[in-house]
């Protein structure tokens, strides 16, 4: 038995707003065809999941995923200029050895992301 791949879920008050947010981050993102708000959001072998949940409180949301990606620095360029309505976290060097940077959606669900500082050097 082996793990195959990974999902995480992220809680969001409005599905139609959390799949544009996502669309602009460069994720194809499609609409889960049953009774419940969810989506499916992919790009480059990831894929994030998000679910309306009625009652979200983003102060109190700990929601979280980290992306290792090969360039940290290229990443939040390009989120820079998505004209997404979260926040964006330029990306610093740290004592162990990643470069990382963050993105929060407008529900407080983070991704964290990092490229390898010694990759960057080279």
């Amino acid at each position: 038995m082996t793990f195959e791949r990974l999902s995480p879920v992220f809680p969001v008050r409005d599905i139609e707003l959390a799949v544009g947010h996502y669309r602009k981050l460069g994720f194809a993102v499609r609409r889960y065809e049953g009774p419940d708000p969810y989506a499916f959001a992919t790009r480059d072998g990831i894929e994030l999941h998000l679910a309306q949940v009625t009652g979200l409180k983003p102060k109190k949301n700990m929601s979280a995923v980290y992306l290792y990606v090969d360039d940290a620095d290229a990443l939040y360029e390009e989120w820079s200029g998505a004209g997404t309505d979260g926040r964006l976290v330029e990306p610093t060097d740290t004592s162990y050895g990643l470069r990382e940077g963050a993105c929060l959606d407008r529900d407080a669900n983070l991704i964290r992301f990092g490229s390898s500082i010694s990759d960057r050097a080279t």
